[in-house]
């Protein structure tokens, strides 16, 4: 029972600190840990020094999952440039089952596009 309760207030601790500022993160890092360079650090390194530091297990951020379709940013946009093209073809044919289905791709390229830069 002791157990599971530290380990739903280690959940917790581990949610609070991915929303904290980086500011409030040096704060933490500086008065809790022995840290050192910690307004050297950028939120993501100070993240994993904290995580480290009070033993809490890092999970595979999203990027890392992103990575693995092993597509980058300027190949999505040049396949969305390239998804128009016939997007305007399929318009001048008057092809309008075409035309919707490339209007979703490019759509589901686009939030492809924004997911990666995100990560």
């Amino acid at each position: 029972m002791v157990a599971e309760e530290k380990k739903k207030e280690k959940e917790v601790k581990v949610r609070d600190l991915e929303r904290m500022t980086v500011k409030e993160l040096r704060m933490v890092a500086a008065e809790s840990t022995d840290l050192v360079g910690v307004h050297a650090m950028k939120k993501a390194e100070l993240l994993a020094a904290i995580k480290e530091v009070e033993g809490i297990k890092e999970e595979k951020a999203p990027k890392e999952e992103v990575e693995k379709t092993g597509i980058t940013v300027k190949q999505l946009k040049t396949k969305i440039v390239e998804l128009k093209g016939r997007r305007a073809e399929a318009r001048e044919a008057k092809d309008k089952r075409m035309t919707d289905i490339l209007r979703r791709r490019i759509n589901r390229a686009k939030k492809r596009m924004r997911k990666l830069s995100q990560a």
